[in-house]
């Protein structure tokens, strides 16, 4: 009996060691497999051929050298990215895809009675791969036919057909769909690696002890994350004040009141009023026009303009513009050294976030300071420009 229970235990031994070896082998497939899909991602994301004239690829209005945004100057000081066929505009800007992966999911918050989450500012796709299937079949933009049109376009490249049947099948490409699936996934693989988001700007390295802030930097840290003083934190903190891995946006939606950019429309053409969340087709609450998903503060002072429609050029306006709402004195826009223009949809301002106590100029010079500690250490030699 004595021998039975020891040939037990010792079967038991070796059935956990299988297990184990077993499930350290799955986790090396997976860790590998995950390797593959970032690698393809990234040659995907430089890819000019997966437009229709050739000209243009994910980096080009998502540039890693800038930020993660269109720094092309396309007449109207890259507000907005122009598109494939060398003349197309779109009305809003491209968003960073710098730090995007920690968007939640496009969703309705019960407890909080807001949207939240998504992908661009309207939030119409709820993932990253959602979002990257877009600009190559969207007509004003990489401008392919169709999902079948950029497929055989992949099919061209040899390294494409091995690559994509290893990782993801060898019968990925008997379906055009799928093959398009495959493809958004591979590039938002890529998109969720430190590439995008490695949080070495100089406010964490404050938060680790490497850095140590200036007056003005720690008067601005101060007042941003005061709640008593303004509402900075009110939409752009989620985790609470200096926690390391904050994003500087809660990630819902709101109305500012931005004014139209005009030189943009004269630009575009466009006459229609941009309904903001409202043009979710998720969405159908006429409350919520006019509103935008928060963006992070990461790296906004080196991807101007601002605003969803790019209508301010420099940070300080932006602060300004904030002010205006709580300060008499703040009347006039320092960019065009007139009166604040009307905001484009006015009935569904976010007037409770936005109150706040009124700031004078060294406490804007202040919260503008504090934000250009968030740039990611790569551009920080973009804010000497």
């Amino acid at each position: 009996m004595k021998y039975l229970k020891i040939l037990g235990l010792a079967s038991c031994a070796l059935l956990f060691t299988a297990c184990s070896n077993s499930a350290e082998v799955s986790k090396a497939k997976l860790q590998a497999d995950l390797k593959a899909k970032e690698e393809l991602g990234k040659v995907l994301y430089f890819d000019k051929n997966l437009s229709k004239n050739r000209t243009q690829a994910c980096s080009t209005c998502h540039n890693p050298d800038a930020g993660f945004v269109d720094d092309r100057n396309n007449g109207v000081g890259a507000a907005v990215s122009l598109g494939d066929d060398g003349k197309s505009l779109g009305d809003r800007t491209a968003p960073t895809a710098a730090y995007a992966k920690f968007a939640p999911e496009f969703h309705y918050d019960e407890k909080k009675k807001k949207y939240i989450g998504g992908q661009f500012w309207d939030g119409r796709e709820s993932t990253l791969a959602g979002q990257a299937g877009g600009p190559p079949t969207n007509p004003i933009e990489m401008g392919m036919p169709s999902k079948k049109d950029t497929v055989d376009r992949l099919l061209e490249n040899t390294f494409y057909v091995e690559s994509f049947k290893k990782i993801y099948g060898e019968n990925i490409f008997n379906s055009s769909s799928e093959a398009y699936s495959a493809m958004a996934d591979a590039i938002e693989k890529f998109e969720m690696t430190s590439e995008f988001s490695p949080f070495d700007s100089k406010y964490d390295r404050f938060l680790r002890g490497e850095y140590d802030l200036t007056p003005l930097e720690d008067l601005g840290r101060s007042l941003f994350f005061s709640q008593a003083n303004n509402s900075c934190a009110t939409c752009h903190v989620l985790k609470g004040e200096d926690k390391a891995g904050e994003t500087f946006s809660n990630y819902e939606f709101h109305n500012i009141g931005v004014p139209v950019n005009t030189s943009l429309r004269a630009k575009n053409g466009v006459t229609a009023i941009d309904k903001g969340l409202l043009n979710n087709p998720a969405v159908t609450d006429e409350k919520q026009m006019g509103k935008y998903k928060v963006p992070t503060l990461r790296n906004v002072a080196v991807t101007a303009p601002y605003m969803h429609n790019g209508v301010f050029k420099e940070l300080k306006t932006v602060v300004e513009f904030y002010d205006k709402y709580n300060n008499k004195t703040r009347t006039i826009n320092p960019e065009t050294g007139k009166a604040w223009a009307d905001p484009e949809v006015k009935d569904t301002i976010s007037l409770e976030e936005l109150k706040a106590k009124k700031q004078n100029d060294r406490k804007v010079e202040s919260l503008v300071a504090f934000m250009k500690l968030l740039t990611d250490k790569r551009y920080e030699h973009l804010l000497e420009k």
